[in-house]
């Protein structure tokens, strides 16, 4: 696996909407412009990507353009890192124009970058590490750069503080405080702080022994587990027809172009692995996740594991109910699984490096990146 250098002061910072555009829309001008100087208090410079600021209409329409973006900001070497403007549903759409595209796979071996994102950027994740590239699952520029308080969450803002140096012999710790998604991102609600609670429930050990180690590999569950589904047009219609997505039928060979490039790992592709997985803001259903968690299975991703890290659910939805599910999903009483991670939707966030060798210590309440 290719490691990129870490970050330094003075790194220009591509910004980039591989999956929703709505960093472009006038409505997130007040955000863009937090993430703007949020950057540059990390003396980072940022770098719009130029078809990230298009508008939601135009990225959803031209996928051919995002992974334009991607390659144009592997290929400038005068760019150090690409952070993801936020999440969203179809990165998948650029498997195609990137997988048989030899120059872009030979600029990602070639001109390594920091590559962070999270959510749906779990399509954009695993298409790298496919591509032999350590990427970084963690954080965005709209959801932590641009917090709307005018500074990154204490916690969020030190995990990418840590993003300056190697990541050997780091430790991860159970967050302190959690917080509520915010329900207004508009300009009123600028200098307005996230509501908090008090962490009382630390990395829980589901079963299986408190020590176990192993490479990272994962991403977001509705991410991975629509590319062996397949039926995302069906269950999240009403969804789309919310966003104004009226042409579902894009979604109905997503698990054919998955496979096509192989971007879902293999069942070997697991040996020896921590899988860490965590729920996005849908907050599925208990129901919903075990049927995800059944296609991981089928696809031969518990079979190999020497460990699993489950991410806290935003706002605690389904927490209790989420880890019956994972108990009976894994099919095996012996497998760790740490439970409540600040990784993924539920803020504040980590980032776990993707191919790290990790060593969890549940019982002394903390994952060591070796």
């Amino acid at each position: 696996m290719i490691c990129p250098k870490p970050l330094q002061k003075g790194d220009r910072i591509a910004v980039i909407s591989l999956s929703t555009g709505i960093l472009g829309e006038d409505a997130c001008a007040h955000e863009k412009a937090l993430g703007e100087k949020m950057l540059r208090s990390f003396g980072l410079e940022p770098v719009f990507m130029q078809h990230s600021l298009s508008g939601v209409q135009a990225v959803w329409s031209h996928p051919e353009l995002r992974a334009a973006d991607l390659k144009s900001a592997f290929l400038d070497d005068s760019i150090q890192g690409i952070i993801c403007a936020i999440g969203g549903i179809d990165s998948f759409r650029t498997f195609p124009f990137l997988m048989e595209d030899a120059e872009f796979a030979a600029a990602v071996r070639e001109h390594p970058k920091f590559f962070l994102g999270y959510s749906d950027s779990t399509n954009s994740h695993l298409m790298l590490h496919r591509l032999g590239l350590q990427t970084f699952y963690g954080q965005s520029f709209l959801s932590d750069m641009a917090e709307l308080s005018g500074d990154m969450l204490p916690y969020s803002k030190e995990q990418f503080a840590s993003c300056f140096a190697p990541y050997h012999g780091r430790r991860i710790t159970p967050a302190p405080v959690w917080y509520e998604e915010r329900s207004d991102y508009s300009a009123k609600a600028l200098g307005t702080q996230a509501v908090s609670h008090p962490e009382t429930h630390g990395y829980e050990l589901l079963q299986g022994e408190p020590v176990f180690a192993g490479e990272l590999l994962g991403g977001c569950i509705d991410s991975m587990g629509e590319m062996l589904l397949g039926d995302c047009a069906d269950y999240y219609a009403a969804k789309f027809a919310e966003c104004g997505i009226a042409d579902t039928d894009v979604f109905r060979n997503q698990t054919e172009i998955s496979r096509k490039y192989e971007i879902f790992p293999q069942p070997d592709e697991w040996r020896g692995k921590i899988l860490f997985a965590e729920t996005s803001e849908d907050c599925v259903s208990a129901e919903r996740l075990h049927k995800f968690l059944s296609a991981f299975r089928q696809a031969g991703v518990f079979d190999h594991l020497n460990g699993i890290l489950v991410g806290k659910p935003m706002n605690e939805r389904y927490y209790e109910e989420y880890k019956a599910v994972w108990r009976d999903a894994a099919g095996n009483p012996d497998l760790p699984i740490l439970y409540n991670v600040n990784f993924g939707h539920a803020a504040p966030r980590t980032i776990l490096p993707y191919g790290a060798e990790a060593q969890v210590h549940a019982d002394r309440q903390e994952i060591v990146l070796l």
